[in-house]
């Protein structure tokens, strides 16, 4: 890629960082009364529909903008990263308070009001419905341990860190918004302790050298766990297989999650440099040609949300997992258009053209591209903000989408990751 397109690709995502997904956010998501954030927006983000606040959602923002305060390449000003590490402070302090099931009970609640409450889900008579809200945390404090070099914010972040991944290992734990029995496994679980094991190990860099040693045993495990037990001879990962690792022949074991996968190959390479093991770029690059090919839309453009993995809608038969929600997702979703998915194929697509120098990747990207900002961005100038859900042919709907939520998270986390990409693309020129 040329300098000068580096250059105009950079000034493209600063600006709509700062001035068409930031703008949106700030100031209105944030809760000066009581701490924490604002994010039960309409698809649209014209409305604010409820002043919940969902643990999964909180922990991101605070992840969010401690990664802003952190970024130095003069994207921001001095003032603005302060702002943003305010900002982080203030979501942290909220979670500090509220977030845990108990005082040393490190196991976090999914939803709260807006003051902190613990609140049940409709339907549900546990209060920790979902290991996922543990993760986020996890990020989030190892995120703002670094940002403020704040040793006692890196202390909760391990301290749950361990929690989690007992639980794992024991199978004590729920994920909703997205249960399985336990006759099966989900890659959701080893993908993102893979990326929660890699913020804490940035962290414990820190604060924590000896931990290292056992974050990259751990992170070594949810690598080879994907791409051993998860990933058929395709090179393609199947989003569910049995718990004793097994492919198996029914709908819910047939089918791919593109977005998914393609978001975990960025956490497989930061997997492979922390672990100085790049021979697995090639796997990697493999399994993200592959999943473009059985995931793109051929008829209306676009990534599925669910496809089989020899391509297109899911196919198969439904006997004996007609109980699973997983199975009713799939019939019911699967050809939607979701922004987090198409803003993590634009950071994965370039991520891996710049490790390979693979001019389809950049094909790829540019593909992507191209659907993104054609469908997403919302035509009302005085929101801007994307429109995240869609249908199979581009029209906006008004679906809920895991989380009864409006989220930056994803939008704003790749743009800064191919910021951050692109600088260094140019610095190598």
């Amino acid at each position: 890629m040329e300098r000068s397109k580096i250059r105009e690709l950079i000034g493209f995502y600063e600006n709509e960082l700062t001035n068409n997904i930031l703008s949106f956010w700030l100031p209105q998501c944030i809760d000066y009364e009581n701490g924490g954030f604002f994010n039960c927006f309409t698809n649209d983000g014209s409305k604010l529909i409820s002043r919940d606040k969902y643990t999964w959602s909180q922990g991101r923002f605070v992840w969010m903008f401690s990664k802003l305060a952190m970024m130095d390449c003069g994207t921001f000003t001095k003032k603005q990263r302060s702002y943003f590490l305010d900002l982080a402070r203030r979501g942290k302090e909220f979670l500090e308070k509220h977030c845990l099931m108990g005082e040393n009970d490190w196991r976090c609640v999914f939803l709260m009001d807006e003051t902190g409450k613990h609140k049940f889900v409709e339907g549900y008579k546990e209060l920790d419905m979902s290991i996922y809200a543990d993760c986020f945390v996890i990020a989030a404090f190892g995120k703002y341990a670094v940002a403020a070099n704040d040793i006692n914010s890196y202390r909760f972040c391990k301290n749950l860190y361990i929690s989690s991944i007992n639980r794992v290992r024991s199978g004590k734990f729920n994920t909703l918004p997205y249960p399985l029995s336990s006759r099966y496994r989900a890659h959701g679980i080893p993908m993102i302790f893979s990326n929660i094991t890699k913020e804490v190990y940035e962290a414990a860099e820190k604060f924590d050298n000896e931990f290292c040693t056992e974050l990259k045993k751990n992170l070594e495990c949810f690598m080879e766990d994907i791409l051993g037990n998860f990933v058929d001879k395709n090179n393609i990962i199947h989003e569910i297989i049995t718990c004793d690792n097994q492919f198996f022949d029914n709908i819910l074991g047939q089918h791919a999650n593109p977005g998914h996968t393609i978001e975990d190959m960025w956490f497989m390479i930061d997997s492979m440099d922390i672990l100085n093991k790049p021979q697995y770029i090639s796997k990697i690059a493999a399994i993200t040609k592959n999943t473009f090919e059985i995931g793109w839309d051929n008829e209306y453009g676009g990534l599925l949300h669910y496809c089989s993995v020899t391509g297109g809608e899911p196919v198969g038969c439904g006997e004996d997992v007609e109980d699973q929600p997983m199975y009713h997702q799939l019939l019911n979703s699967w050809g939607d258009k979701l922004w987090w998915v198409h803003s993590e194929a634009l950071y994965t697509t370039l991520l891996c053209y710049e490790r390979t120098g693979d001019q389809e990747f950049l094909n790829l990207y540019k593909k992507v591209f191209d659907y993104t900002y054609e469908i997403f961005p919302n035509p009302d100038r005085e929101i801007r903000e994307w429109i995240q859900i869609r249908q199979r042919n581009g029209e906006p709907q008004n679906k809920v989408v895991a989380l009864p939520v409006k989220d930056p998270y994803h939008i704003v986390r790749n743009y800064i990751l191919i910021i951050e990409l692109l600088y260094k693309m140019l610095n190598a020129k």
